[in-house]
C-alpha cells in the first residue's frame, strides 16, 4: 500500500488533469482532541468521489454534500466553488462536535484549495516519487502553490500569507529474514503505508515467503542495509536469531539515521548478542544504545500474528514520538512477572514477546 499522500495528490492530479471540478483540504489547525493530525489531507472532486481523510468520516460526509451540491448549482451556495483558498471550522460548538463526531471540545479547521493547477501537482508528485521530501507553500492570497526540496521533516507552518506542508517519501522497513514473522509484520507494515524489503540469502525460507507488495531480496544482510541506505523514515528488524546474518546488519544500520533498528529474541539471547558486539566488533554499551531489543511491547503475545502486532505497535509509537511506559518493555515486563528467561532452542526460534 502507498503513502496516502502520494495517492491523494496524485488522484486529485489525476482528476484535475482530466478537467474535472477538485478541491484539495488540508487539516491546519486542531484544538482538544482531532481524529487526525494537522497536515493531513483529502481531495473531493465535483461528483462527490474522495480520497484521504481529515476526520472519522462525518466531516467528509458534510463536505462531500455541501461541495457536490455547490458544484451542481444546488442549495444556498449556487456558485461553483472557486477562488483563493478558504478555511472552514468544525466543532466550534458542543452540538457540532457531537454532529461530526469530534470528542468532547475537538475542533479542527481545515484550508480548502479549489481546482489546484494539474501541473504543479504532476510536479509535486513525480518528486515525491523519486524520494525527495518536499515543502509546498501555498499562498493564501491566490492560491498559488511554490515547491522546493525540504532538508529535514518539518510541521505544517502557518501565518497570515502562506501554508506551508511538507510531502516526504513513503517509510521504509527492511526486515532480515523471510520467515512466517516476516510475512505478517510485513503485511502489517504495508497496510500502515511502509515500503517493505525483505531480505534473507537462504533460498529454502525465501521460497516460501509470499507477500503481495514486498520487495524480496537474496543478497547478504549487512551488503543490503548498506544499498537501502536507511534514513529518518526507516526502521530495520532483524528476525533470523542467525548472528552471521543479523549482526553485522544491526551494526551498519546503528551507523545511520533510521528511527529504529531492533532484533526478535528472547532476553538471554539479547544479552548474547550485545556482548558479541561488544567483544568483537569494538561496541560500547553507548553505541548500543539505540539498538532495541527484545523489540515489540509486553502483551503476552505467544503466536506469530500476535508477535507481529507487538513489533508493529511500538515500531509506530517510536514512529510517531510516542515514549512507552516502562511496564510495555518485553525485558521489564517479564522481569516484573519473573518469567524465566528461557535458552530452549524451540523457544528461541519463536520469541514471546
Amino acid at each position: 500500500m502507498e503513502n496516502l499522500d502520494v495517492l491523494v495528490l496524485r488522484t486529485l492530479h489525476d482528476w484535475r488533469q482530466a478537467g474535472r471540478r477538485a478541491l484539495l483540504a488540508t487539516v491546519v489547525r486542531t484544538w482538544g482532541s482531532s481524529p487526525r493530525p494537522v497536515g493531513s489531507i483529502m481531495a473531493l472532486a465535483e461528483d462527490g468521489a474522495v480520497v484521504g481523510s481529515v476526520s472519522g468520516g462525518c466531516i467528509e460526509d458534510d463536505l462531500i454534500y455541501r461541495y457536490t451540491r455547490a458544484y451542481a448549482g444546488q442549495g444556498e451556495a449556487k456558485a461553483i466553488p472557486s477562488g483563493p483558498p478558504e478555511f472552514v471550522k468544525y466543532g466550534v460548538t458542543a452540538d457540532e462536535a457531537h454532529r461530526f463526531g469530534l470528542p468532547c471540545g475537538g475542533t479542527l479547521e481545515l484550508l480548502l484549495e479549489y481546482d489546484p493547477d494539474p501541473a504543479a501537482l504532476a510536479e509535486l508528485v513525480r518528486r515525491l516519487e523519486a524520494g525527495e521530501l518536499v515543502r509546498r507553500t501555498v499562498r493564501l492570497a491566490d492560491g498559488q502553490v511554490t515547491l522546493e526540496t525540504a532538508l529535514t521533516p518539518s510541521e505544517l507552518a502557518l501565518d497570515e500569507a502562506r501554508m506551508a506542508n511538507t510531502f516526504g517519501p513513503e517509510y521504509r522497513m527492511l526486515l532480515i529474514g523471510a520467515g512466517q514473522l516476516a510475512e505478517y509484520l510485513a503485511t502489517m507494515a504495508l497496510f500502515s503505508g511502509f515500503a517493505v524489503t525483505v531480505c534473507d540469502p537462504r533460498e529454502e525460507y525465501r521460497g516460501g515467503f509470499h507477500v503481495p507488495g514486498a520487495t524480496l531480496v537474496s543478497d547478504m544482510p549487512d551488503d543490503v542495509v548498506r544499498a537501502f541506505r536507511p534514513d529518518r523514515r526507516s526502521c530495520v528488524v532483524a528476525l533470523t536469531h542467525d548472528p552471521k546474518l543479523d549482526d553485522l546488519a544491526l551494526l551498519e544500520a546503528l551507523g545511520t539515521e533510521a528511527f529504529y533498528v531492533g532484533a526478535i529474541g528472547s532476553r538471554r539471547n539479547n544479552d548474547a548478542r550485545r556482548r558479541r558486539m561488544i567483544e568483537h566488533f569494538g561496541q560500547t554499551e553507548a553505541s548500543l544504545a539505540r539498538l532495541r531489543g527484545p523489540i515489540g511491547i509486553y502483551i503476552g503475545s505467544k503466536t506469530p500474528p500476535e508477535i507481529a502486532v507487538s513489533v508493529m505497535a511500538e515500531i509506530l509509537a517510536v514512529k510517531n514520538g510516542v515514549p512507552l511506559p516502562r511496564d510495555m518493555d518485553v525485558a521489564e515486563a517479564k522481569n516484573q512477572r519473573q518469567i524465566a528467561a528461557s535458552d530452549d532452542p524451540v523457544a528461541c526460534a519463536l520469541p514471546q514477546p
